[in-house]
């Protein structure tokens, strides 16, 4: 069976969306800048983003992922593969190109249990946003986290351990990958 593998970019402050999010600001204002490094990125740059895709059978992300995400993800809905959406709010099957959007409104578990039968051997990756990827951290269901921390502060905005974590989520640095645009971190979750 695959891994579970949580995977964010953030500022070096901790920033995963910038202040005042709106339909205007998706990511929140300057919030684009976290992501920059995947479009005009170095080619390290570029193959540390096709990483996302290998090997992954399936997505989850959160609601206000998928509201912020949708539009620019286009007709094709960028994936190409299954994505299981985290909401309390009801709403059927998406279709994008080959990419369908499920929603999961039986809480983060069941979307990670969906998820890996669509994945069947292959990851999962845990998009985001940061409140979906504390809570599967914290359930102590994530084999490995990447970051991708882009040299900007950002101050304000969401941050990705913004909320009280209880017990220490140990981890273990196997990767570390430098370019200009972004420092590529991988951890294995320890427990």
């Amino acid at each position: 069976m695959g891994k579970v593998i949580a995977e964010i970019s953030m500022s070096a402050d901790g920033i995963v969306a910038g202040p005042d999010t709106s339909t205007e600001h998706r990511l929140g204002k300057d919030g684009d800048l976290l992501h920059q490094w995947m479009f005009d990125g170095t080619d390290a740059d570029a193959g540390v983003s096709a990483r996302l895709f290998d090997g992954t059978g399936a997505f989850v992300v959160g609601r206000t992922m998928f509201d912020a995400g949708v539009e620019p993800w286009g007709d094709d809905g960028t994936f190409k593969k299954p994505v299981f959406v985290v909401t309390t709010r009801p709403h059927e099957p998406l279709v994008k190109g080959p990419t369908t959007f499920t929603f999961a409104t039986d809480g983060p578990k069941s979307a990670l249990r969906q998820a890996k039968a669509a994945a069947g051997e292959e990851n999962v990756v845990l998009m985001g946003g940061g409140t979906t990827l504390r809570q599967y951290l914290l359930a102590g269901v994530v084999d490995e986290l990447r970051l991708h921390v882009v040299p900007v502060l950002f101050g304000a905005g969401v941050r990705l351990f913004d909320a009280e974590t209880g017990a220490h989520v140990k981890l273990e640095r196997t990767r570390v990958e430098e370019t200009p645009n972004a420092t590529h971190l991988t951890y294995r979750v320890l427990n």
